[in-house]
């Protein structure tokens, strides 16, 4: 089993709500936009209970973050302003959004494109 990854120095939400900023100890930091963390929320509405059942969330270009709970040591819950609120962002999910953000981000387009939908809503 792999060591847990260790919380973060900072999390800070801007003041618009629309970007969440990571800050590593050791000063490396990830920021992300609220429509990247919703659409790729790790909650079973978006990821469901198997990759066959993974969900392309569309309509949450101006979706904004109501407020950060934290979970325990090691995750924090997002709530965000269209109501959801049920995935937890672990520390690990964090850094390995991070390190692939630019290739997800673009698969997520590439697949809003495929199934018609829209980043507005």
């Amino acid at each position: 089993m792999s060591e847990p990854q260790t919380a973060p120095e900072e999390i800070r939400v801007s003041s618009d709500r629309r970007t969440l900023t990571v800050r590593l100890k050791g000063g490396a930091a990830d920021s992300f936009t609220a429509e990247m963390l919703r659409v790729m929320s790790p909650s079973a509405e978006v990821q469901g209970h198997a990759p066959d059942q993974r969900v392309t969330v569309g309509g949450k270009r101006d979706v904004a973050i109501r407020d950060i709970l934290p979970v325990g040591h090691y995750a924090i819950r997002i709530v965000f302003d269209d109501g959801h609120d049920t995935g937890l962002f672990t520390w690990r999910y964090l850094a390995e959004l991070g390190q692939h953000k630019d290739e997800r981000w673009h698969a997520y387009l590439a697949e809003l494109e495929a199934k018609g939908l829209k980043r507005e809503r």
